[in-house]
């Protein structure tokens, strides 16, 4: 015997307000979801925390390196944060830390040699991993889900409105 799946109550019986809070809610999930699929990926395969891949991939976008002001804006946490992450893979010989010539009081990181190789072979695998993960959505959806995001990021930086 088969029981049939009880459909959900319609969209328009629930108020606007219910139904954004549900879609806020699933976008979360989702977040949350694909978050702790990659951090195991990341642990497992290459001994590395999400938070290192991060690092890892902003320095590897800025050729010339970055202060540990301009990495801690760009990933939006603290200077703290950075610093003991900036650490482990310091001790790991990934990352090089400099105190430039003509300012003794800060820092600049770049990816060596080895983290940068290292940083290579992560990506693609984390890609891959990525593309797996979203494989349900073809070409069309991707790019519809791409400009919707986008665009609910652009409204909530203007104060939640349409620009």
């Amino acid at each position: 015997m088969t029981v049939a799946a009880k459909p959900a109550p319609r969209a328009a019986a629930r108020p606007p307000g219910k139904q954004r809070l549900r879609l806020w809610l699933r976008i979360l999930r989702a977040t949350r979801a694909i978050e702790a699929d990659l951090r195991e990926r990341l642990r497992v395969q290459y001994q590395m925390t999400l938070p290192q891949f991060d690092v890892m991939a902003a320095l590897a976008r800025a050729e010339s390196g970055m202060t540990m002001t301009e990495l801690s804006r760009k990933l939006m946490v603290s200077n703290g944060n950075v610093t003991g992450i900036i650490d482990r893979l310091v001790n790991d010989k990934l990352v090089l830390r400099q105190a430039p010539a003509e300012d003794r009081r800060s820092f600049v990181v770049r990816l060596t040699p080895k983290g940068e190789a290292q940083f290579a072979a992560v990506a693609r695998e984390h890609e891959e991993w990525v593309n797996r993960l979203l494989s349900d959505f073809d070409a069309d959806e991707t790019e519809r889900l791409i400009g919707t995001f986008d665009g609910l990021a652009d409204r909530i930086r203007n104060g939640g409105t349409r620009a």
